[in-house]
């Protein structure tokens, strides 16, 4: 019996092994196949998620910041940063703001008046045109505020993707509203390209790398 076992032992040893390493050549297969699919998506290695270059924007009307009639597709032909978010932001909105102006003054000087951040309120009950347009050019002089009334806004919102509620609610006026945080990069065909999550925001070079692969 003493024979068998050692006669036995090396095999299971080495069949433990082989599934291992099978295991982890499947893992390998599955991440380079989700890597090329990605590269035939796009062979530029965005930053940001790539959606598929022939997916066209969702529709976006409203009132723009300057009390005028706002459609995204008035801006054909120029490239575009969209989001969702509300004035009274305490961090997320200003701080993206910021960074998309910085991505501007980082791109050429010859392609700053063709790239636009365009602010879509989710608080249109506090939010009013007037105070839009003070808070988006503030941060920049060529920023577009959007105000969408309800029901409307919520159509919108859920055709871009964007998820929104009040949240912190003490009354009427003092509430919080959480949102998706996303910024949708618009090509000047009217195609969404790209879109960057807050979190990525701060690596401005690379975000206005992206920037200039889209306007290309």
């Amino acid at each position: 019996m003493t024979d068998v076992s050692l006669t036995t032992s090396p095999p299971a040893r080495r069949a433990v092994w082989t599934s291992v390493l099978w295991a982890l050549l499947a893992v390998g297969l599955v991440l380079g196949g989700a890597w090329a699919y990605a590269r035939m998506k796009s062979p530029y290695p965005f930053y940001g998620t790539v959606f598929n270059v022939e997916t066209t924007s969702p529709g976006l009307t409203g009132t723009g910041e300057d009390g005028q009639p706002f459609a995204l597709s008035d801006l054909r032909g120029q490239t575009v940063a969209v989001f969702f978010g509300f004035l009274q932001c305490p961090n997320i909105c200003p701080t993206t703001m910021a960074a998309l102006e910085q991505v501007r003054q980082t791109l050429p000087e010859k392609d700053r008046t063709n790239f636009r951040t365009v602010l879509v309120t989710l608080d249109p009950a506090r939010d009013k045109v007037d105070k839009l347009r003070e808070y988006v050019t503030y941060f920049s002089p060529s920023a577009k505020g959007v105000f969408i009334p309800e029901p409307a806004l919520a159509d919108t919102a859920a055709a871009w993707g964007v998820g929104y509620q009040k949240a912190e609610v003490k009354d009427a006026a003092t509430y919080q509203v959480d949102h998706t945080t996303g910024v949708y990069l618009v090509d000047r065909e009217g195609r969404r390209r790209v879109v960057w999550d807050y979190t990525q925001l701060t690596q401005v070079k690379r975000v206005a790398a992206d920037v200039r692969e889209v306007m290309r």
